[in-house]
């Protein structure tokens, strides 16, 4: 016998039947029939060569401009309405495409340039002497690698807070966003650095995310972005307040060159020997004793300064990673829970590993 329903008892159940099914479906299409109401509702229809099918979004939720004729990609949950019409209420959409991806780049940045979020005299510096940094991006990537390898090449001894995530796809905006959070409510760090390695346009997109450019535009820490290649630019480099063209220039923006600063260190020495000499020949006319004076006293202030400038070289070379490597200690890189693939370098040896354990250390 078959079943029978009130039209509401057959709406809910069939609600229930698809939300079963389908507890989010992707969906490639057209836009088509786009159009608002109220400047609340987003509606519009998504179309291939014979099927369309009816959409519908907040307009608040509505973090990428779209308009008919662009194809997107959108996530969401298929339902029959009150009035027995079948549609999608979408939870998120991306642009699929060159053409695409670059109408809503301009729509979006257009939008948020009249709003003056782009405004360079928001742009804050780098803060000096960075001793505690905030890295967002994906520790499995090629580009987090290079970032951390140059780092430690350049100047070591700096405390690194990592927060793992996307950087491709619809979900990787709001993982960044929470990373965001995260720093700015709890993170102990100087300046947070955004990175991702290059790819194709899709690859890129989810850095052109209007909440994900917002939560950059109003970090209460200073913002670098290493994102792609040089000649990549997204809407998250334009609200960052500091654009490196890749993530490797990133790490060479964030710190100093150790080999660099042990010259200057030396010619600083050298500089200051020969200025003391100068003094001392042009006062040697002077009265005998006078000379014998001002001799000890730069002297003094040479041998001072001689041996600052040496402890800090000392320091410098403490801080080389292979000096570290020398006595025994080894690097590990890679997400540390149980099942992970870790890298861990030695001073001779890299070394792959699973891990098997791990657990907080007790006193």
């Amino acid at each position: 016998m078959n079943p029978k329903f009130t039209p509401t008892e057959f709406i809910t159940t069939a609600n229930q039947a698809l939300e079963y099914s389908f507890s989010g479906v992707l969906i490639e299409g057209e836009v088509a029939s786009y159009k608002t109401s109220q400047n609340k509702w987003v509606f519009f229809d998504l179309k291939d060569e014979e099927s369309s099918i009816s959409c519908f979004i907040p307009i608040w939720e509505l973090r990428t401009p779209i308009e008919d004729g662009m194809k997107i990609i959108v996530r969401g949950l298929p339902k029959l309405t009150k009035l027995g019409k079948f549609s999608i209420t979408v939870q998120k959409i991306q642009p699929v495409g060159e053409g695409s991806l670059k109408k809503a780049y301009e729509l979006l940045k257009k939008k948020l340039t009249g709003e003056g979020l782009f405004d360079p005299a928001k742009k804050r510096p780098l803060p000096e002497n960075l001793s505690k940094i905030g890295v967002i991006s994906s520790t499995q990537a090629a580009g987090y690698a290079d970032f951390i390898k140059i780092i430690n090449a350049r100047w070591g001894g700096l405390k690194i807070s990592v927060a793992h995530t996307q950087v491709q796809g619809l979900d990787a905006p709001d993982q960044i966003i929470r990373a965001l959070n995260y720093f700015n409510e709890h993170g102990d760090v100087e300046v947070i650095a955004i990175l991702r390695g290059g790819g194709s346009a899709d690859d890129l997109s989810a850095f052109n995310d209007e909440a994900l450019v917002r939560a950059i535009a109003a970090s209460k820490i200073p913002i670098i972005t290493g994102i792609g290649h040089e000649v990549d630019e997204s809407l998250a480099d334009l609200a960052a307040d500091i654009r490196a063209s890749t993530p490797s220039n990133a790490a060479e923006m964030l710190t100093k060159d150790k080999k660099s600063e042990i010259s200057k260190i030396r010619l600083l020495i050298k500089s200051s020997r020969e200025s003391i000499l100068e003094k001392i020949s042009h006062e040697q006319d002077n009265n005998t004793n006078k000379i014998k004076q001002i001799s000890r006293d730069l002297t003094s202030k040479f041998q001072q300064l001689s041996d600052y400038l040496a402890h800090q070289i000392k320091l410098l070379e403490v801080l080389n990673p292979e000096k570290v490597l020398k006595q025994g200690y080894a690097i590990l890189n890679g997400k540390i829970s149980p099942g992970e693939l870790i890298k861990i370098t030695t001073f001779k040896q890299e070394i792959k590993a699973e891990v098997k354990e791990a657990h907080e250390r007790t006193n």
